[in-house]
C-alpha cells in the first residue's frame, strides 16, 4: 500500500514505477494520508524499517511510453494521449517549459477532475469518472498514454484508470517537461 501527504501524486508515481518493472500486487490508499488522518484513523509515529533485501528489476515497456513511441502513434486512432495538466497548461496560457501548448491530438483531463474535494480528496465515484473520460474519447478499448508536466499528476490518473479496469495504459515519464522543451517535436496550442 502506498500513500503520501500531497494528494497521492507521488505515491502514484512510485506505483507506476513498480508497474514499469513488473512488480505485482501494489495498491494506493484512496485519498492518501490526508484522508486517513482527516477521517480520524489511527496513526503511528515510529518508523517501520524493514530488513534490506535484494530485489532485481528489469525495466519493461508495458507501462512506459517514451517520446519516440508517442511520435510513432500521433495519428493512430487507437491511441489516446491523455494530458492530465490544467486547462491553462494544455492551452499554453500557463507555460512551464520553453514552449506552451500540448501534444498534437492530446485530450485534456485535469487530474483533479477525478478527485472529490468534499470527501477528503478521495476519488469520485467510478461511474462519474468513467463518464468524464468517455465524453473525451478515453475508453477501455484504446491504448491510453497519460502525461502531465513531470508524470506525477498523470501517474495519479494512470492509477485511476487502472482502478476503473483499463488495461492498456502507459505513462510518459518525460511528459511536458521533455516534450515542451524539445524544439524538434510538434505541438498544438
Amino acid at each position: 500500500m502506498a500513500y503520501d501527504t500531497e494528494g497521492t501524486g507521488k505515491a502514484s508515481r512510485f506505483l507506476w514505477t513498480l508497474d514499469v518493472v513488473g512488480h505485482p500486487n501494489a495498491s494506493l490508499l484512496n485519498g492518501g494520508f490526508h484522508s486517513w488522518g482527516g477521517e480520524g484513523h489511527p496513526r503511528e509515529t515510529e518508523a517501520n524499517v524493514p530488513a534490506p533485501s535484494n530485489y532485481p528489476v528489469t525495466i519493461g515497456d508495458t507501462a512506459l511510453a517514451g517520446k519516440d513511441y508517442i511520435l510513432e502513434h500521433l495519428d493512430d486512432d487507437n491511441v489516446v494521449v491523455l494530458d492530465c495538466r490544467t486547462p491553462a497548461e494544455y492551452s499554453g496560457d500557463d507555460m512551464r517549459s520553453a514552449r506552451g501548448g500540448h501534444i498534437p491530438g492530446a485530450v485534456n483531463f485535469d487530474w483533479m477532475l477525478a478527485v472529490d474535494r468534499d470527501r477528503n480528496i478521495r476519488l469520485k465515484a467510478a461511474d462519474e469518472i468513467t463518464a468524464m473520460l468517455t465524453e473525451r474519447g478515453v475508453t477501455p478499448d484504446k491504448e491510453i498514454i497519460a502525461h502531465c508536466q513531470t508524470h506525477h499528476r498523470s501517474s495519479h490518473t494512470y492509477m485511476v484508470l487502472k482502478s476503473l479496469g483499463y488495461t492498456n495504459i502507459k505513462g510518459y515519464d518525460g511528459s511536458w517537461s521533455e516534450w515542451g522543451n524539445d524544439p524538434e517535436v510538434p505541438i498544438e496550442v
